[in-house]
């Protein structure tokens, strides 16, 4: 996988993007839902963002792997405290519609990105010996 730098990679922007707005969504709240599910959701979107940062500071593929597995956890984890604010009429259906999809959208390009680490071209020796 070649080089790029981190803050080029569209996974880790749409990550860095979930988790400003879900701050955005949060930020307002009062403050027993701000220290009760708040708290967590932006802790969760936040987390997608920092986990890929912290696989890709990593050396060794298996261990940048892991990282990256955390993220895909906090994704879900963020996806769940987000149907959790709107069945509590914290966040209206607008607003829940629209990062419920940037989730569900942004999930196979992280799966495909996990995917890639570690994957190397085959030279087109060794696939002419197959």
């Amino acid at each position: 996988m070649a080089s790029i730098p981190l803050k080029d990679l569209d996974v880790y922007k749409i990550a860095h993007q979930i988790g400003s707005d879900v701050w955005d969504l949060v930020h307002g709240w009062d403050y027993f839902n701000k220290d009760t599910l708040g708290k967590q959701l932006i802790r969760s979107a936040d987390s997608i963002s920092l986990n890929i940062c912290e696989g890709y500071g990593r050396f060794y593929y298996k261990e940048k792997k892991v990282f990256y597995y955390y993220a895909r956890g906090s994704l879900y984890e963020t996806f769940e405290g987000l149907k959790k604010a709107s069945e509590r009429n914290l966040i209206g259906e607008i607003q829940y519609k629209k990062l419920a999809d940037d989730i569900i959208l942004y999930g196979p390009k992280l799966n495909n990105f996990i995917n890639s680490v570690g994957k190397t071209k085959k030279s087109s020796k060794e696939q002419n010996d197959k």
